[in-house]
């Protein structure tokens, strides 16, 4: 099977355009389109529908880009293994959450790239179920997310319990009702985030639909909103702790039910883990938190 051929049908499907394929790719349209031609002639079908707005997979078409990237994974994990050596090193690529990152992995990868420099470590932080998606899509390696997390494809590890705390600025006396907040701004991360989802939750139980919702990107630009008066926010006490401290904010305990969110690290199964990967589960059983819930 000729895999120039399916690498530029896969480009083709991908992008919804001959032309743009062919700028990407830096061939020929005229190229692109015979290559395509071919391959329809091979497989007896029609892999495209043509219209003025591009191309769209046929049926056929949307089961031979599902065994092409089959295909393109096979190759990538056999190039995987044929490169791999008992000592760590290469690319190695990581999703968590933006509050495990800031207070859960420091430690852990300090110590992992002190133990193995030569692998390319790369932390890429998100929501929830962006992390999840990514693994799914061979995108990163593992990522550490809001349990738990069902997939048959997944294999998932329980990192620590956390307890998740309302946080507003200083000034906001105590919680005596639900209703002490119904009129506050949330300051929340983007959706997929698992601490909006039980926020929005809770509220929706109660009967609160929020006044007005911001998204922040950053964990630090949210905590000084939230100290600045501009709203409040869900997250998770060992993340905000060092800002209770320094009387940066207060938090308010929440009802049990909602209160609990477990932090596990998944990977796909069936999957070739590399020495890379491999060791840095090891450092993971070794010096991760192994806390039950943190109590306040």
């Amino acid at each position: 099977m000729d895999l120039q051929a399916l690498k530029i049908f896969k480009s083709v499907a991908e992008l919804g355009s001959i032309s743009q394929a062919a700028q990407k790719l830096n061939y020929a349209q005229s190229n692109i389109t015979t290559r395509i031609q071919q391959l329809e002639t091979s497989f007896e079908t029609t892999l495209f529908f043509r219209h003025h707005r591009g191309v769209t997979l046929t049926a056929k078409g949307k089961v031979l880009l599902a065994y092409t990237e089959k295909i393109f994974r096979l190759i990538d994990e056999t190039s995987k293994v044929m490169k791999d050596h008992q000592i760590p090193r290469g690319p190695l690529i990581i999703g968590s959450m933006e509050t495990t990152a800031a207070v859960r992995l420091p430690s852990l990868l300090s110590k992992y790239h002190h133990d193995y420099p030569e692998v390319e470590l790369t932390l890429k932080t998100g929501p929830t179920e962006e992390n999840i998606q990514g693994v799914l899509r061979y995108e990163l390696d593992g990522a550490f997310v809001a349990g738990p997390v069902e997939h048959s494809d997944l294999i998932q590890q329980t990192v620590v319990e956390e307890e998740l705390v309302l946080i507003t600025d200083t000034v906001h006396p105590p919680l005596s009702s639900i209703k002490d907040i119904q009129n506050r701004t949330l300051l929340v991360f983007r959706s997929g985030c698992s601490y909006r989802a039980k926020l929005e939750q809770w509220l929706h139980q109660e009967g609160i639909v929020p006044n007005k919702t911001m998204e922040f990107g950053t964990l630090e630009a949210l905590l000084g909103c939230v100290s600045a008066g501009l709203g409040i926010s869900l997250l998770p006490f060992s993340t905000v702790e060092p800002y209770v401290q320094h009387e940066k904010i207060r938090y308010h305990s929440i009802p049990s039910m909602f209160s609990t969110v477990e932090t596990v690290f998944i990977y796909r199964k069936n999957e070739f883990m590399s020495t890379a990967f491999i060791k840095l589960l090891d450092v993971l059983n070794e010096n991760m938190m192994k806390k039950s819930i943190i109590t306040i």
